[in-house]
């Protein structure tokens, strides 16, 4: 592997506000994070089939009387206990993630009416996903840190050696359980997301990962290394 190539940093947050372009990063950090909220209400508009992490919240508020933002804020600190085996170090994005999906979410489901014609909707569930991989690039690319579940996802990957194509697709497929166990719904948008996502994201990811020179290549995942994006 070359010395050279662009690695996602392991840094701790206050190596991560000097590591340089912060300007640039905290706008790609933001709207990545709003667009990965706007992504995951196209997919409930389009009825065909929530994302993995949304049946998980979608069981959930079917008992506790919240809104489906509220839960995704309610269950980004919940993943966030489980970061502590896995050493991740949070950052900006992790509690940016944990708040801002969630509001952004709710804010385009109340401007975003269900279509009623199943070609939209198919184009929904499409294009929900299609976002959700760019804006996972997005902010993950703009090494502030990870959110809760993809650094959930980036720790597992970093500490297995598996790629992280195969560790999203284990988690998105065990919420997808838990969540039908609390009875949310099923549907083909959920197994095209769960199956997609993760190549999406991974195809994305060299695109927007900001190179921090030296500082990105201690201790990271070498996530422009085709030998690691196959």
């Amino acid at each position: 592997m070359s010395s050279s190539t662009v690695q996602l940093a392991d840094l701790g947050p206050i190596t991560q506000l000097r590591a340089g372009r912060l300007p640039r990063r905290l706008v790609q950090l933001y709207v990545g994070l709003f667009l990965y909220g706007a992504s995951l209400a196209l997919m409930v508009r389009g009825d065909i089939g929530l994302a993995p992490w949304d049946v998980l919240h979608s069981g959930f508020i079917r008992h506790v009387p919240i809104t489906l933002g509220q839960a995704v804020v309610l269950f980004s600190f919940v993943v966030l206990v489980l970061w502590i085996p896995l050493r991740e170090k949070p950052g900006i994005a992790t509690i940016s993630n944990a708040i801002v999906v969630g509001l952004s979410a709710d804010l385009t489901l109340a401007v975003l009416d269900a279509p009623h014609a199943m070609a939209a909707r198919v184009a929904l569930m499409v294009g929900g996903i299609v976002l959700c991989g760019l804006a996972t690039a997005l902010y993950i690319g703009a090494q502030l840190g990870r959110g809760p579940r993809d650094g959930l996802m980036t720790g597992l990957a970093r500490r297995t050696g598996l790629s992280i194509r195969l560790v999203r697709t284990a988690l998105e497929v065990a919420v997808v359980v838990i969540g039908l166990l609390l009875g949310g719904t099923l549907g083909v948008g959920t197994v095209a997301y769960a199956l997609a996502i993760g190549p999406i994201a991974q195809w994305m990811m060299p695109w927007f990962l900001v190179d921090l020179g030296p500082l990105g290549r201690v201790g990271g995942i070498p996530e422009a290394d085709p030998e690691l994006l196959r």
